[in-house]
């Protein structure tokens, strides 16, 4: 059981990941307010499968508001510098989370929302509602994880990469960048926004002091020891992460120490940024080149030619 839950919480982490690679390995965005658009997910699934709405038109729900929001904050904050944008996209989540807590008759208040699960009327037994829910979140891990990835090789996903480069360069070019990046922002808040869904689903109760900003740089954590642009790596970064949270939490039970090794992994997770910046600034999984339809075509025309 304990094993089910660690594995459903790296697929939720790896969404965030995914989700922040989007906009910070792939567009060049420092959002520093992930935790909102995640908390946004959560509260709108809440509060639509509450009113009745079946489980998938909640957890579409979930996807759009966030990305609604993030659409509408995007805007005017790509106007700024990074650091400026990094700044409002934090006061964004405090911001958010203090309408949560004030708005009682919508979101629970300070008392927060309690939510059926959507395996709990299948009459399963604790132990299958735990696969089912592991199963359930890998497969949208997966879907997103390939839709990414074809995303990403088209020159929709060129653009992108080139805006992160020099955005001054694609303007030049005919295009719009701010569009661009509010359209990356929005995307990566979907995902974040689906997988706040997903939490809430498993979780069945949620509550403010629930998405605290050490959630965001949790999740910016996954992705620079994973590899920034680069799904793999944002998937194996929530898995390092994830899992030495989990070993740190029971390591107490069969290790003799005089610290509690839980509360210190923060500051080994600050040594190992130290360390992967210095010595391996791409993370575990390195960026790797596109390859674009005209390269296929060059490389198969030199092919030809070499055996002629």
């Amino acid at each position: 059981m304990y094993l089910m839950d660690t594995l459903v919480f790296i697929s939720i982490f790896a969404l965030l990941s995914m989700s922040l690679n989007v906009e910070y390995g792939y567009t060049g965005l420092a959002n520093f307010g992930k935790v909102a658009f995640f908390m946004a997910g959560a509260y709108t699934y809440a509060i639509t499968i509450s009113l009745g709405l079946p489980f998938y038109i909640s957890l579409i729900m979930a996807a759009l508001i966030p990305a609604l929001i993030g659409g509408l904050v995007s805007l005017p904050a790509l106007r700024l510098r990074e650091d400026y944008l990094a700044i409002v996209t934090l006061a964004i989540g405090e911001i958010l989370r203090i309408f949560v807590k004030a708005e009682q008759w919508l979101t629970g208040g300070v008392w927060g929302i309690a939510i059926p699960s959507i395996f709990g009327g299948l009459g399963l037994s604790i132990e299958m509602m735990a696969l089912a829910n592991v199963l359930f979140s890998w497969g949208i891990v997966i879907i997103i994880f390939v839709l990414l990835r074809l995303i990403i090789n088209t020159p929709y996903g060129r653009v992108l990469l080139s805006i992160r480069e020099d955005d001054i360069a694609v303007k030049t070019l005919g295009k719009n960048p701010i569009l661009y990046k509010a359209q990356a922002f929005m995307l990566g808040s979907a995902i974040a926004g689906i997988a706040g869904g997903f939490f809430a689903q498993y979780i069945r109760y949620i509550d403010p002091y629930m998405f605290l900003p050490l959630l965001t740089f949790t999740v910016w954590v996954m992705l620079i020891l994973g590899g920034t642009a680069n799904h793999w790596g944002a998937v194996a970064g929530a898995m390092i992460v994830e899992m030495f949270n989990r070993g740190s939490r029971i390591a107490k039970d069969y290790l003799v120490l005089p610290f509690d090794p839980h509360n210190v992994q923060f500051i080994l997770f600050g040594i190992l940024i130290i360390l992967f910046l210095l010595y391996r600034p791409y993370g575990l999984f390195r960026e790797k080149p596109l390859k674009t339809g005209a390269e296929v075509e060059i490389l198969k025309w030199q092919s030809s030619s070499s055996t002629k």
